[in-house]
């Protein structure tokens, strides 16, 4: 039986305190910063789930919740349950909230690659600028892979910067993006941003077969979906000087790697080995899926989610519901 009418999953501090601001009074709630498989919930507690990215949705709870909404702009995972759950359980997203937010964390990541600012900050103790001299984003070619709502930030971005920008999509919906084919610009990319939906077409898109091909010092930002840039590629890139450096915000098997790395657990997956490996590069930065998180973005997160929330105890429909993998195909 249920118990709540709704239950956040992995809903770290900052958020549950603006989601509860929006929740109105006759909506029970419940929240855990930790993911499903690491509660000890045998079954499901609200007739709505809520999760984010790393957790694992039970089979039997398909057919115990009405609903489930991944407070994320990507909806992969979702689409997999579909032929799972039928037609009588809903699923929902957030496809509005983080677009900025995630464009500028791709912004952070590639500055502080090119300004070496982990080295800088290392060097600080000794004031030493010895292998500090860094490069300026003017006139370099950026490469934007997937041009949604993400994306379109990241093109506007660079154009702030004055970069040359390019972008790849197999929907070419932005009459502002001078669109190309991947494989023809990465040979003259001296920036490549992934921000595109992950879909079974494009997992595996960066391998290292064809980014290869890429300007010799060229930088990889990954933004969106771990399974698109296989560890082990990026790592024989780097270690055979094709790439410069790179930076993630997502991983592959990332509900593995997330409840490892919070637990202190052995890593048994050969990919997420590389992951630990790469971590001690200099030229390498990763961060904890985190590129959505900033206060404008959480409060934004939190009013979409209870939204969505309302309106299926009200309408029994989200208002944004996961696509079918169809609808994606372009």
């Amino acid at each position: 039986m249920n118990t709540y009418d709704v239950y956040f999953y992995e809903a770290f501090d900052e958020e549950q305190k603006a989601i509860r601001r929006y929740l109105p009074d006759n909506i029970i709630a419940g929240f855990s910063d930790k993911t499903i498989q690491e509660c000890d919930h045998l079954n499901a507690p609200a007739i709505i789930i809520s999760t984010r990215t790393q957790t694992i949705i039970p089979d039997s709870w398909l057919a115990e919740a009405e609903a489930f909404l991944t407070r994320s702009t990507g909806f992969d995972y979702f689409q997999s349950l579909k032929n799972k759950a039928g037609q009588s359980v809903h699923l929902g997203y957030l496809p509005l909230y983080c677009a900025r937010a995630v464009a500028e964390q791709a912004l952070l990541l590639w500055m502080a690659l090119w300004r070496k600012l982990p080295q800088q900050a290392e060097q600080f103790k000794t004031f030493h600028r010895d292998g500090l001299t860094g490069q300026e984003s003017f006139g370099k070619n950026l490469l934007v892979v997937g041009v949604g709502n993400i994306g379109h930030e990241v093109v506007r971005i660079g154009r702030g910067l004055d970069m040359i920008v390019k972008g790849v999509d197999i929907v070419r919906k932005h009459n502002d993006v001078d669109y190309v084919d991947f494989d023809e610009a990465l040979p003259d990319a001296d920036l490549v941003v992934s921000a595109m939906n992950l879909t079974p077409e494009n997992t595996g898109y960066f391998h290292y077969e064809r980014m290869k091909k890429a300007k010799p010092g060229a930088l990889f930002i990954n933004v969106a979906r771990g399974e698109q840039s296989p560890p082990s590629g990026l790592k024989r890139l780097l270690d055979e000087n094709i790439l410069s450096g790179i930076a993630l915000d997502v991983y592959p098997f990332e509900n593995e790697l997330g409840t490892a790395l919070r637990t202190n657990a052995e890593v048994k997956n050969d990919e997420l080995r590389i992951i630990k490996t790469l971590s001690k590069y200099p030229n390498v930065i990763f961060t904890p899926h985190n590129a959505f998180n900033t206060a404008e973005s959480v409060e934004r997160k939190a009013k979409q989610s209870v939204e969505q929330v309302r309106h299926f105890i009200e309408k029994g429909l989200f208002l944004w519901n996961v696509p079918d993998p169809a609808e994606c195909a372009g």
